[in-house]
């Protein structure tokens, strides 16, 4: 059975339209989480990460195209560009597309839109995105909550390994909007400062906008420098209630046994995990519960929601990117905003980025709906 890697991979952030750009910020320990006072978002002012829709549109430019697209659309195709431009790959009936969003152009729904309503659909970005690069087979467009980065990673492995595709693209992406802004502030989880997943003094939620993109492949012989292979996944749904996650952590304990199971290894092989972190009360709490039940209480653990705030559909893949550059620098990155424990079970949440050889982490995301996807990954080795 073939060995499936990612591999070349972009972000499109408020930090830059590259991956590397928000590595180097990461590693200096910056947030890209500003005070935001758009009325037009919402009435009172709140902390976000948002893409310079300026700069968006000049980096834009320079792929020439003649079609009208949404400001989604135009970061997942900027994104995806740079990364089929880099691994020089063909795309055949061999290549395979998904795209990863919770809500996709769900702007196109609002009063001022300069966009058809029916844009809305996730249907439509997928046709965008696929008509955009001439792929040949339809896209797969997976929205599973904020799983849906890291389960395109799972889902994307299973179809090669069924050799449906010898290589797959992953795009993914998510706008903050006045409905995905109104939405959690209606669940009063959006925090007035910025987040501190994990700390006693925690207030809430954060929410930011990026695209993330990444080849999967099985063709070893054409690998970028920070790529891995990826051992297991698992996914498991906890059926605990609409929005709130199991108090015990049943759908994530499940997730990741099935993944080590799959990888063969256990759990003390982990070397870090890059945990899902958003800083609300019963997320945290529910996190530190499984990993203590699966006894990883001394494993490094981050949250990357203190640099971009909670990327909703593509947090998932943009932080296992993040955790693939960690890797290959041997880094681990500082859960920024953490100060003081403030959930019940102990685990090792690191304060300051510091330097360690790294061979192998775990991923793990939770969502709305009871969800809960995780994804182990190997450094490969050049």
């Amino acid at each position: 059975m073939h060995k499936i890697y990612l591999s070349y991979n972009n972000i499109v952030s408020s930090f830059g339209f590259n991956s590397n750009d928000a590595v180097t910020k990461i590693k200096d320990e910056i947030t890209s989480l500003k005070l935001v006072n758009n009325k037009a978002l919402m009435p009172e002012s709140f902390y976000s990460s948002l893409v310079d829709k300026e700069k968006l549109e000049k980096e834009f430019a320079s792929l020439n195209s003649k079609n009208k697209y949404t400001t989604l659309e135009k970061m997942m195709i900027l994104s995806l560009s740079k990364v089929i431009s880099a691994s020089k790959t063909k795309i055949t009936e061999r290549t395979g597309l998904i795209i990863s969003t919770t809500k996709g152009n769900i702007d196109a729904l609002e009063v001022n839109s300069t966009h058809n309503e029916d844009k809305a659909y996730l249907s439509e970005l997928g046709k965008a995105v696929k008509t955009h690069f001439g792929f040949l087979k339809e896209p797969l467009v997976l929205s599973n909550a904020c799983v849906s980065g890291v389960l395109a990673t799972s889902i994307a492995k299973r179809l090669i390994k069924q050799d449906l595709f010898d290589s797959v693209f992953i795009v993914s992406g998510d706008l903050v909007t006045k409905f995905t802004v109104s939405g959690f502030n209606s669940f009063q989880a959006l925090s007035n400062e910025p987040c501190k997943p994990y700390s006693k003094n925690r207030t809430g939620i954060n929410i930011g906008e990026v695209a993330a993109s990444i080849l999967v492949t099985k063709d070893i012989s054409n690998l970028a420098p920070e790529a891995v292979e990826i051992l297991g996944d698992g996914t498991a749904n906890d059926a605990n209630h609409i929005s709130g996650p199991s108090r015990t952590g049943e759908g994530l304990f499940r997730s990741v046994n099935s993944a080590l199971k799959e990888a063969k290894i256990l759990a003390s092989d982990i070397d870090y995990i890059s945990a899902h972190g958003t800083a609300t009360i019963f997320n945290d709490e529910m996190e530190a519960i499984a990993f203590d039940r699966l006894q990883m209480n001394k494993t490094p653990l981050n949250s990357l929601k203190g640099y971009f705030g909670h990327t909703l559909g593509a947090s998932g893949l943009l932080e296992t990117i993040i955790g693939m550059h960690s890797m290959h620098k041997n880094i681990l990155f500082a859960s920024l905003g953490f100060d003081e424990i403030g959930v019940s079970k102990t685990i090792n949440v690191i304060k300051n980025s510091a330097a360690k050889n790294l061979t192998i982490f775990l991923k793990t995301a939770s969502g709305f709906g009871g969800c809960n996807t995780a994804a182990i990954f190997k450094k490969v080795k050049h």
